[in-house]
C-alpha cells in the first residue's frame, strides 16, 4: 500500500508500506479521505513545532475516514462497507489520567502521526489502515470528505467545554483557519449571541462569515478594528484563541469584560502573556488540548445537520498530488480545509 511520509522539512514523500490485518477488536478500513492539518503543515515546512521534532521518517495524518474492509474478532456494531471516521485519539485506559477519564491526557497516548515520543507515533495517511474498533464512529449519511473533519470538530467542542455556558455570551475568535472556523460553528450551535472573529486573511475571514460570525475584522488592514468592544472595561465574556499568535491575543485582551474566559487553542510555540492586564481583569486562561468523547459528538452532530462543515471543504487532491495538497493547504488566500483522496 501507499502511504505519506514526512523524512524532514519540504521532505514529502509517498512510499509503499506493509499493508496489516485487524486483530481481536480491530477493523480493517480502506482510506477514503484525509485532510491536511496545522500540524502536518508544521512538520512538513519545519520538520516539527516548538520543541517537537523529526527524529526518523513518520508517516502524517489523522483527519482520516474510510470504508471497513475486514472485521477483526469480536468486533459487533460495525459492518464490511461501512463508511466510519477514524478518531486517532488512542489512549491506554490503565494510567492515571485515563482512570481520572482525562484520556486526552493520557501518558501513553498513541494519537496518530505525532514525533512527541520516540519512536514516532505513525500516522493515518496510508491506503489501508487497521484501527481498534473504539475509535470507528459510523458516518452513515455523510461524504467521506465531512467524516474526516470529525477530528478538527471534536477539537473545537472540547474546547467549548473548556469554556464557561456560552448561551447569551459574546465570543471573540481569533484566528480563523480551520479551527476558528468550526469554534464558531461550535460556539453558534452552544448558544453565543454576539461572534466576531479576526484574522489577516480577507478569504478566511469570508469563511468566517459563512460559518455564522456575526463581525469579522481583518487586523492587519485594521489594526484597531476591536478597539469599539474596549468600552466599559470590555465587551466579550469568551475568547477562542485559534492562532497561537501573541500578538492576537494582546490585542483581545483589552476587549474582554472582567471575569472572562479565554481558551486557547492555537499552538505556535511560547507566546508571552499580558499577565498584569490580563490579572486586573480577573480573567481566566484555559488551555484546550485535544480531545476525546468529543468525537462521536460531533459526527452525531453532522449526520442530524446541525453542524455544517461541507462549506469548508475547500480542495481534494488524488493521493499523487499530496505535495501540492500539503503546499495548497497552507496558503490561506484560497484554502480552509485541503484533503487527500485515497480511494
Amino acid at each position: 500500500m501507499k502511504a505519506i511520509v514526512i523524512h524532514a522539512a519540504r521532505d514529502l514523500r509517498i512510499e509503499d508500506q506493509p499493508e496489516e490485518t485487524p486483530g481481536p477488536g480491530q477493523v480493517q478500513i480502506a482510506l477514503a479521505a484525509g485532510g491536511v492539518c496545522g500540524s502536518d503543515l508544521h512538520y512538513y515546512n519545519h520538520g516539527g513545532f516548538g520543541t517537537v521534532r523529526l527524529k526518523q521518517p513518520m508517516i502524517l495524518g489523522h483527519e482520516v475516514s474510510g470504508h471497513i474492509t475486514a472485521l477483526g474478532d469480536g468486533v459487533t456494531g460495525l459492518r464490511v462497507g461501512q463508511l466510519v471516521a477514524v478518531s486517532p485519539s488512542r489512549p491506554c485506559h490503565d494510567c492515571d489520567y485515563c482512570h481520572r477519564a482525562h484520556y486526552n491526557h493520557c501518558l501513553n497516548m498513541r494519537f496518530y502521526g505525532s514525533a512527541m515520543p520516540f519512536p514516532h507515533i505513525q500516522g493515518a495517511f496510508r491506503e489501508v489502515l487497521v484501527a481498534n474498533a473504539s475509535q470507528c464512529a459510523p458516518a452513515d449519511g455523510l461524504t467521506a470528505g465531512e467524516a474526516a473533519m470529525a477530528e478538527p470538530l471534536a477539537v473545537c467542542l472540547h474546547a467549548a467545554r473548556q469554556a464557561d455556558p456560552l448561551l447569551g455570551k459574546a465570543v471573540l475568535v481569533t484566528g480563523c483557519g480551520p479551527i476558528g472556523i468550526l469554534c464558531i460553528l461550535a460556539a453558534r450551535r452552544a448558544g453565543a449571541d454576539l461572534i466576531v472573529a479576526t484574522d489577516l486573511s480577507d478569504f478566511t475571514l469570508s469563511m468566517a462569515r459563512t460559518a455564522g460570525a456575526d463581525v469579522t475584522i481583518n487586523t492587519g488592514t485594521n489594526p484597531d478594528g476591536l478597539r469599539p468592544y474596549t468600552a466599559e472595561k470590555g465587551r466579550f465574556e469568551t475568547l477562542f484563541e485559534c492562532s497561537g499568535a501573541a500578538p492576537a491575543l494582546t490585542a483581545a485582551i483589552p476587549a474582554m469584560r472582567p471575569g472572562g474566559t479565554i481558551v486557547q487553542l492555537g499552538l505556535g510555540g511560547d507566546m508571552t502573556l499580558p499577565v498584569q492586564a490580563m490579572t486586573a481583569r480577573e480573567l481566566s486562561l484555559r488551555g484546550s488540548f485535544r480531545f476525546h468523547e468529543e468525537f462521536h459528538t460531533g459526527v452525531s452532530l453532522m449526520q442530524k445537520g446541525l453542524i455544517d462543515v461541507k462549506p469548508y471543504i475547500t480542495q481534494t487532491f488524488p493521493l499523487a498530488e499530496a505535495v501540492t495538497a500539503f503546499e495548497t493547504a497552507g496558503d490561506r488566500t484560497r484554502a480552509m480545509k485541503a484533503q487527500i483522496a485515497f480511494g
